[in-house]
């Protein structure tokens, strides 16, 4: 039995490394149309490259647009860890937590 590692205890390298090989996985099980285990490892892939970021470069009251889903944004009330917790606009005002490796600065740009 092998002991996973935590994301948060990994080096830089390692991480890359594990993303690397999360991809990778991901991209057969795309190709053998096993959609559940490609939506897991691609979420995988999501999490490790959060811990990549630096949480501090991610304010609060800042609208950022969310990668892969065009048109959406998503403003953080607070930050936890390397979750970004908050609403996404024009939605139901329902409070969600987003990995920050999700976020890219929008073109709608800061506050709101």
């Amino acid at each position: 039995m092998t002991t996973e590692k935590r994301y948060s205890t990994m080096t830089e390298q390692e991480l890359k490394q594990e993303i690397a090989t999360l991809k990778e996985k991901a991209r057969k099980a795309e190709q053998l149309g096993i959609v559940n285990e490609f939506a897991v490892l691609e979420r995988k892939a999501i999490m490790a490259e959060a811990y990549l970021l630096n949480p501090k470069d991610f304010k609060k009251g800042t609208v950022y647009a969310i990668k892969h889903d065009p048109g959406v944004y998503f403003k953080i009330d607070y930050l936890n860890g390397v979750f970004a917790w908050g609403y996404r606009l024009g939605g139901e005002k329902e409070l969600e937590a987003l990995p920050i490796s999700l976020l890219e600065q929008s073109s709608k740009g800061g506050e709101a």
